[in-house]
């Protein structure tokens, strides 16, 4: 039987990996993760252009922000979500929230991608609306919290942000 891979580059050839969040806390949380992505090509998305600078030379795509109040607004970033992730083909799907995330994971399931929920850092007392809701479709689901955990999802592996 063989093992899946590590995305943190023990393999012989860099995987394709989709980095998603929006703004704010989850995108500065994303940025945290960069040193696991050594090796790899990472495409950025998120929702805001000015972030075009916090991670350089790599591939990066603006979507529109939407909310559960937004409904045209979420078929936009759902539709312009798809056509990146067509165009990009990730293996691995990492967001840490929220609503561009959800279409990410649920997308990246579809396309066969390996996807993976970090739950925000600033949900000490409940897990997020968006990752109770997409969590169960995630391959890892985590949380930072460690009262948090559960056995259905998510897991606790330590504060990895």
């Amino acid at each position: 039987m063989t093992k899946e891979p590590s995305i943190r580059g023990h393999e012989s050839s860099p995987r394709r990996i989709l980095a998603i969040a929006s703004g704010g806390g989850h995108w500065v949380q994303l940025l945290r993760l960069r040193p696991a992505f050594e090796g790899h090509r990472v495409a950025y998305v998120t929702v805001r252009e000015s972030y075009r600078a916090d991670i350089g030379d790599e591939r990066f795509y603006v979507i529109n922000d939407a909310t559960r109040w937004d409904k045209v607004g979420l078929v936009r970033m759902a539709l312009k979500l798809l056509w990146i992730m067509l165009r990009e083909r990730p293996r691995v799907i990492v967001s840490t929230g929220a609503a561009p995330g959800y279409f990410a994971i649920r997308f990246g399931k579809l396309l066969g991608a390996r996807t993976v929920w970090i739950d925000s850092i600033a949900n000490v007392e409940e897990i997020s609306m968006t990752g109770s809701i997409v969590g169960k479709h995630a391959d890892l689901w985590l949380t930072q919290w460690a009262h948090l955990a559960r056995p259905e999802g998510p897991r606790h592996e330590g504060a990895v942000l």
